[in-house]
C-alpha cells in the first residue's frame, strides 16, 4: 500500500473553489529524519502512528451515542493519521474546507436571518401547544390523565 509517506515531501498547494491557492502544508510524512531514514524504523514509526490514530477514532465512534465530544475525538484521530498518511492528510484539507464553506454560509446574513425566523415560528407553534395542553389539563403529567 502506498501512502505516499517514502517520498520527499511535496510543495503540493491546496486550491479552493475559487482557484485561489491556499497555504498548505507539504504532503508526506512528518516522521523524524533519523526515523525516515531506516525503512524498518519508518514501518514501526507508521504501524505506531496508525494504532494510535485507530484506538482514537474508535473512541470517537463509541462516544457518537455515548456522552462525550465523539466528532472532536475523530477528527483528533484524524489529525493524528494525518502526521503520516496522506490520504488522512487529504479528507483533513477536504473537511476544514467544508467547515470553512459551511461558516461562511451560516455567518450570511440572509441565511441567518432565516434561521431566527424559523426558529422564532417554530417557539410560537411549541408554546402554543404547550398552552394548549395546560389549558386542557393543568399541569398534570400525560401519564397521570384519567379520561
Amino acid at each position: 500500500m502506498n501512502t505516499g509517506s517514502d517520498e520527499a515531501a511535496g510543495t503540493a498547494a491546496d486550491t479552493d473553489d475559487t482557484g485561489s491557492e491556499s497555504e498548505a502544508k507539504p504532503l508526506g510524512s512528518r516522521a523524524p529524519e533519523f526515523i525516515q531514514a531506516r525503512r524498518a524504523l519508518h514501518l514501526s514509526w507508521q504501524v505506531g502512528v496508525f494504532v494510535v490514530g485507530l484506538a482514537v477514532v474508535v473512541a470517537g465512534i463509541i462516544m457518537l451515542p455515548l456522552p462525550g465530544p465523539g466528532w472532536l475525538v475523530i477528527f483528533g484521530g484524524m489529525a493524528i493519521w494525518a502526521t503520516e498518511f496522506v490520504w488522512a492528510q487529504l479528507v483533513l484539507r477536504w473537511t476544514k474546507r467544508k467547515v470553512t464553506e459551511a461558516t461562511q454560509k451560516a455567518l450570511d446574513p440572509r441565511v441567518r436571518r432565516r434561521n431566527i425566523i424559523l426558529t422564532t415560528v417554530g417557539l410560537v407553534i411549541v408554546a402554543v401547544l404547550v398552552g394548549i395542553y395546560v389549558w386542557k389539563f393543568g399541569f398534570e403529567m400525560p401519564w397521570n390523565i384519567k379520561q
